[in-house]
């Protein structure tokens, strides 16, 4: 076990400021890593969604009942700005498609995948994990498992997959508890990415 260097309060606001950190998908598991990011202090988010806020979506997305019917993308900007106007939030209200992908996330040296359709995280990490950057993806979160078994692996030179890597169970319920501490897992990854620490 390695020990890690103690970073001073100075030299976090100036990496975490001066960081690019795109998220593509804003459910559960994005909303929840846009707004952790927001509040360390990360200069630049880009937040890629093509839906709207639903009732549904309540019980673990980072969205209140007046953002019912508005895109995700501007919702989450909204909420962004009230807790940090320092953020610099760039949006893409689309879905993400083998011939766009690289257009909205290729300036970006860190991805956060958190999509719920296995074919977009598909295409997103064909697209860009390419060297050029660092992919942060989800998988498994779903039901009432225990919170201990969702991990961070590196499994990739450039890409880590938060979750708890089992199968998920057809029509198992995405609850606020365990999609909050995949989205932990995948902020604080993150954050130590911006600080050149990498998983063994």
């Amino acid at each position: 076990m390695t020990m890690e260097r103690i970073i001073d309060a100075d030299e976090l606001k100036e990496k975490f400021g001066k960081g690019k950190v795109a998220i593509a998908g804003l459910g559960g598991i994005g909303s929840n890593i846009a707004v952790m990011l927001a509040r360390s202090g990360v200069g630049k988010l880009l937040l890629a969604d093509f839906d709207r806020v639903e009732e549904s979506n309540l019980n673990r997305q980072y969205y209140d009942r007046s953002h019912i019917g508005m895109m995700k993308t501007d919702a989450l900007k909204a909420q962004i700005n009230k807790m940090n106007p320092s953020v610099d939030v760039e949006t893409h209200t689309v879905k993400i498609t083998e011939e766009n992908v690289r257009d909205i996330f290729g300036d970006y040296p860190i991805v956060c995948e958190a999509f719920d359709d296995p074919q977009c995280k598909a295409i997103l990490v064909n697209a860009l994990l390419d060297g050029k950057r660092k992919i942060v993806a989800a998988s498994g979160m779903a039901g009432f498992g225990s919170a201990n078994k969702i991990k961070t692996k590196h499994t990739f030179k450039d890409m880590y997959i938060c979750g708890d890597s089992e199968p998920s169970v057809p029509g198992g319920s995405f609850m606020a508890p365990r999609v909050a501490v995949c989205a932990g897992h995948q902020a604080n990854m993150v954050l130590r990415l911006l600080l050149n620490i990498e998983e063994e």
